[in-house]
Formats: C-alpha cells, structure tokens, sequence
C-alpha cells in the first residue's frame, strides 16, 4: 500500500490574489485621504517655520543695515564738518562758497 498524495491537494493555490496599488488605495480610499492631508499639514508647518526663521534674519539684517547708515551719516557730517573748517582758514573764501554750495544741495 502505498500513499499517493492527489496532485491538486500538493499544491495549495491561494484563493485570494494580492490586490494592486489602485484596488488597495480604493478599499482604504479614507486612509489615503487622511494621510494626503496630513502630509499637506505639515509642508505647509514647515514652510511657516521657514518663513518665521527667513523674517527674523531680515529684521536682523534691517536693523544692521540702520546701523551701518548711521554710522556713515556721522562719518559724512564729520567730513564736512573738517572740510569746511579747513575752507574757513582758506584766505580767499572761494573753497568755503563752493562747499557750502555743494552741501546745500544735498540737503534738498
């Protein structure tokens, strides 16, 4: 006697096929969607976070840049102010006209 196993019980078929990509996200159609939005939730998250960080470096920047033109305001006065004193020693007072002239001018 001996034991013969029947062909169609040696090889067990899986009943149930895998499910492609497109059947699997229409079955779980509410999963996608909720992780699509959330996903979007967070990109935009992030871009905020960048646009805080990028707003704070540019008041930096503004105020750095404030205190750069002060500084050459001062620096600019401070020429003048030389410039002419040096034009008041001058004898014939031409240089003197000429700068107060020239300063004049740039006040308007």
């Amino acid at each position: 006697m001996s034991s013969t196993i029947p062909p169609s019980t040696s090889t067990i078929k899986n009943p149930r096929k895998p499910m492609g990509f497109f059947a699997n996200a229409v079955k779980r159609k509410h999963s996608y969607i909720q992780f699509f939005a959330m996903t979007g939730i967070f990109l935009l998250s992030v871009r905020s976070l960048g646009q805080k960080y990028r707003l704070k470096n540019l008041q930096e920047d503004t105020e750095a840049l404030k205190q750069e033109q002060e500084g050459l305001i001062k620096r600019m006065n401070g020429i003048k102010k030389s410039l002419l004193d040096e034009a008041h020693k001058e004898s014939s007072g031409v240089f003197a006209n000429r700068l107060r002239v020239l300063f004049r001018d740039e006040k308007m």
